[in-house]
C-alpha cells in the first residue's frame, strides 16, 4: 500500500513538474517571440512620416467631404441661375410686347385725336351745331317734323361725343400701357441686377469649388508621398530592428553563459542556488515615475502585439541613472534602436542569474570592466535612439530573459 502511495506521489510530482516545465516553455516563447518582434518604439523618421501619413489621410477625408460640399452649392447655383436665366428672358419678351403695346397705343391716340378733329372740322364746317340745331327746330311745320329734325340733331351731337369717348378711352389705355412698360422695365432692370449678383456668387462658389479640388489633389499627392516616405522608413526601421535581434541574441547568450558559470561557482562554493522572492532585491534606478510597464501591447505604428521587455521611468534629462545593485558592467555600446546602453552583471540572486540594461542616456560615467556599487551613479536619462523624450528602458534579465524588472523592487 505505502509503495503504491509513493509511485502515486511520483507521478503527481513528475506529471506537476512536466506542466510546470510546459508553463516555462511556453513563457520564454512568448517572451521571445515578443523580443523577436519588439518595437516598443519607432524612429523619429518612421514617427514623422506615419504621422505626415495619418495627417494627410484625414485631411484628404475633410477635403473630399469640403469638395463635394462645394460641388453641390454650385450644382444648386447652376440650377439657380438656369431659372434666373429665364425669368429674364420672360421679363424681357415682356418689356418687348408692353413697348410694341405702348407703340401701338400711341398711333391709335394719335388716329383718333385725328378723327376727332376731322369730325369737328366737318360738323363746323357747316356751322355751329347746336345753332344749326335750333333753327331746323324753329321751321319744323309739325310735330313730327320736329321729332325728325330733333332725332337729327342728336345724331349730330352723339357723333361727337363718341368721338371724344373714343379719344378719352384711347388715351386711359395709353397710361395704362405706360405703366406696364415701366412696370416691365423695372422688372427686368431688377432680374439683371439678380442676375450679375447672382453671377458673382457662381463666380465666387466656382472659385471655392476650385480650391477645394485643387486641394484635395494636392493631397492625394501628399498621401501618396507620406506613404511613400513612411515605406522608406519602415524599410529601414526594419533593417535596424534585425540588426538588433542579433544583438539581441548575442547579448542574451552572453548574459545566460554568465548567469550559468555564475550559479556553477555558487554550487562549487556550496552555497544554495535554489529560487527565492525576489521582492526588495533592486533599488529603482532613478527618482522617477513608471511611464510604461513590462508587458506584451499593440504597437502604435506597426499595431502588431509584441514584448515590451522592460519598465520606463521618467524624471527628465540629464536624471542620475544609479545602479540598483553591487555588479560589473559587462558591455557599453551604441544602438540604433536603444541608443547608449549599459549592461550590468550582478551575479545571482534569489538562484537566478540576474543582469540589468540600461537604455537610451545622455551618456554613462562607468565602462566595460568596472565594478559598481549599490546607488552609484552610473549615468543620466536622456534621449537617444528610437526615443521620443528623455527616459530610462530599464530592463532585467534572468539567466538571459527579459522579466518584469517590477518584481525587483
Amino acid at each position: 500500500m505505502a509503495a503504491a502511495l509513493v509511485a502515486v506521489l511520483a507521478l503527481t510530482v513528475t506529471a506537476a513538474h512536466a506542466d510546470d516545465l510546459k508553463d516555462k516553455k511556453d513563457k520564454v516563447e512568448q517572451e521571445l517571440k515578443g523580443a523577436h518582434q519588439d518595437l516598443d518604439e519607432s524612429s523619429s523618421q518612421l514617427a514623422t512620416a506615419t504621422a505626415r501619413l495619418d495627417a494627410a489621410k484625414s485631411q484628404l477625408v475633410t477635403a473630399q467631404a469640403d469638395l463635394a460640399t462645394a460641388r453641390g452649392k454650385v450644382e444648386v447655383a447652376q440650377e439657380r441661375d438656369a431659372e434666373m436665366q429665364a425669368e429674364l428672358a420672360t421679363a424681357e419678351q415682356d418689356l418687348v410686347d408692353a413697348e410694341a403695346a405702348l407703340t401701338q397705343g400711341t398711333a391709335d391716340r394719335e388716329a383718333q385725336r385725328q378723327k376727332v378733329a376731322n369730325t369737328v372740322a366737318d360738323m363746323y364746317s357747316e356751322g355751329d351745331p347746336e345753332l344749326i340745331a335750333f333753327s331746323s327746330l324753329l321751321e319744323a311745320d309739325s310735330t313730327e317734323e320736329l321729332t325728325r329734325r330733333n332725332g337729327v340733331r342728336d345724331v349730330i351731337v352723339g357723333q361727337e361725343a363718341r368721338a371724344y369717348d373714343e379719344l378719352k378711352a384711347a388715351e386711359v389705355l395709353l397710361e395704362v400701357t405706360e405703366q406696364q412698360v415701366s412696370d416691365a422695365r423695372d422688372d427686368v432692370a431688377a432680374k439683371r441686377e439678380a442676375a450679375a449678383e447672382h453671377l458673382t456668387l457662381m463666380q465666387q462658389l466656382e472659385t471655392e469649388q476650385q480650391a477645394a479640388k485643387d486641394a484635395v489633389v494636392a493631397l492625394v499627392v501628399e498621401r501618396r508621398d507620406a506613404r511613400v516616405d513612411a515605406r522608406k522608413a519602415r524599410a529601414s526601421d526594419v533593417a535596424k530592428i534585425k540588426k538588433l535581434e542579433q544583438e539581441q541574441k548575442a547579448l542574451q547568450e552572453k548574459l545566460r553563459q554568465r548567469a550559468l558559470a555564475a550559479l556553477r561557482r555558487e554550487r562549487a562554493a556550496g552555497r544554495s542556488t535554489a529560487t527565492g522572492p525576489t521582492a526588495g532585491t533592486l533599488l529603482h534606478p532613478v527618482d522617477g515615475y513608471v511611464t510604461s510597464p513590462f508587458g506584451y501591447r499593440e504597437h502604435p505604428i506597426y499595431h502588431y502585439w509584441g514584448l515590451h521587455d522592460g519598465v520606463d521611468f521618467g524624471g527628465g534629462c540629464g536624471t542620475p541613472e544609479r545602479a540598483s545593485a553591487p555588479g560589473k558592467v559587462v558591455a557599453s555600446y551604441w544602438s540604433d534602436v536603444y541608443g547608449n546602453r549599459l549592461v550590468i552583471d550582478l551575479g545571482v540572486i534569489a538562484g537566478r542569474g540576474v543582469s540589468i540594461i540600461y537604455n537610451h542616456a545622455e551618456r554613462y560615467t562607468v565602462g566595460v570592466g568596472d565594478v559598481v556599487q549599490e546607488g552609484q551613479v552610473v549615468g543620466y536619462e536622456g534621449s537617444t535612439g528610437w526615443s521620443t523624450g528623455c527616459h530610462l528602458h530599464f530592463t532585467v534579465m534572468e539567466n538571459g530573459t527579459a522579466v518584469d524588472p517590477m518584481a525587483y523592487f
